[in-house]
């Protein structure tokens, strides 16, 4: 799975069973009637609870300029969760849901329907809210590394 190149995403929970986030590349897009993606975490995870707890995410889609942000919710720094999320880079989305001030795209949503495949939950996450930028260049995880993909240029 090293070979398959994937955006790098930080979605992030709140709720009655707490707030968390976590990196993640398992993240693809599944109807825009309704707008659903499909999020899968690892179910041996100790936020998988969490989440399935919530129900309500918001999956932020990184820009490369947040690298150090995708960085330490994988777990690849020292910061606690508590720590993470009292970084000066979020806003407060839908129930209370951080949400990346800086990500390329910010999707707001509820899991409406999870299916437990090998270590895994698959989770249905219709969304109730988008907010996207017009600039920045995209982040992706590509063979156990972080590397930056740069905007199409758009000549006229």
């Amino acid at each position: 799975m090293a070979h398959l190149g994937a955006a790098v995403n930080v979605i992030t929970t709140a709720g009655p069973h707490g707030c968390c986030g976590i990196t993640a590349s398992a993240v693809c897009s599944v109807t825009d009637t309704p707008p659903t993606l499909l999020i899968c975490l690892n179910r041996s995870s100790a936020m998988h609870a969490v989440f399935v707890g919530n129900r309500d995410v918001c999956i932020n889609v990184l820009p490369a300029s947040l690298e150090s942000i995708a960085r330490h919710f994988a777990g690849m720094t020292s910061l606690s969760m508590e720590e993470r999320l009292k970084l000066p880079v979020w806003d407060q989305g839908e129930n209370d849901v951080p949400m990346l001030r800086g990500a390329l795209a910010s999707l707001q949503g509820k899991i409406v329907e999870a299916k437990e495949v090998g270590s895994h939950s698959v989770m249905f996450v219709e969304t109730t809210q988008i907010r996207v930028r017009a600039d920045g260049d995209s982040l992706i995880y590509f063979d156990r590394n972080f590397h930056r993909v740069p905007r199409a240029w758009k000549g006229q």
